[in-house]
């Protein structure tokens, strides 16, 4: 098969590999924020959520997972002198962290499917923008071939992280703040009706 070929469905399955690592963490988002409803919807929801990310993870995920690695280990086999580059080091270095980052998602999605929850909301908002960080990593990394230039990528990509981070937590304070407000807006209603 033309190398051409198979980097072009290492791409495809890597970039299926993020959007499912990306929403899983959404769906994970979700169920915890369902334990807080009242029942019955918070059994419908948390079920509904259990089969979503139970189809996301073993149809997609998972599979793009093993078939972008696939692709991976048979362009290197076709052109080894890859290995030879200095960023691919680093890249390579990046996509084991990527792994590290799946099999926490696993490990997450395992015990949500058993009902057992052990992070906030928050804390899954914040652990989603892992995978972005790598994400930028390696698509810099790909793009401009060069270790040296990576160290200025990493400083831009904590640069991001802390700017994402921040911007989660002021994400938190307008959603707190319009709830607070809208629940002073209920009792002031309740009141004028009684």
């Amino acid at each position: 098969m033309d190398f051409l070929y198979i980097k072009a469905l290492h791409i495809i399955f890597v970039i299926t590999w993020f959007a499912g690592l990306f929403y899983i963490i959404r769906l994970f988002i979700y169920h915890v924020e369902a334990e807080k409803k009242p029942e019955p919807a918070k059994e419908i929801l948390q079920t509904q959520y259990k089969l979503m990310s139970k189809r996301l993870w073993y149809i997609i995920t998972w599979p793009s997972a093993i078939l972008a690695s696939f692709f991976a280990i048979w362009m290197l086999v076709k052109n080894p002198y890859y290995l030879e580059m200095p960023w691919m080091h680093v890249k390579l270095t990046f996509v084991l962290a990527l792994y590290f980052y799946h099999y926490s998602c696993q490990r997450i999605f395992s015990q949500l499917q058993k009902d057992i929850i052990k992070y906030s909301a928050l804390k899954l908002r914040i652990w989603n923008e892992v995978a972005t960080i790598i994400l930028f990593a390696i698509v810099f990394l790909v793009t401009l071939q060069s270790a040296i230039n990576w160290i200025w990528g990493v400083v831009g990509i904590i640069l991001f992280g802390i700017l994402l981070m921040l911007g989660i937590r002021l994400y938190k304070k307008i959603r707190e703040k319009r709830s607070w407000e809208k629940a002073e807006k209920e009792a002031l209603e309740d009141k004028k009706v009684k």
